[in-house]
């Protein structure tokens, strides 16, 4: 199963969750406050080999809300 990023849009927290597919995110709640109140976030995607801004490792910025 894959790991989706979440955020709370009731309290704000950003939290990881192991979720069956990418559009089944029934009963994810939030990991701080319970809340059902959540929103995915699109992550950058990982590659092999040098990372970090000295090394043009960058995938440009962090996680972005889906829509």
């Amino acid at each position: 199963m894959p790991l989706y990023e979440f955020t709370c849009t009731a309290c704000g927290t950003t939290f990881e969750e192991l979720v069956a597919t990418a559009l089944e995110t029934r009963g994810v709640t939030c990991a701080e406050c319970g809340s059902e109140e959540i929103e995915k976030l699109v992550s950058r995607i990982a590659s092999a080999g040098a990372s970090g801004p000295d090394r043009g490792g960058s995938c440009g910025p962090g996680p972005r809300r889906f829509t």
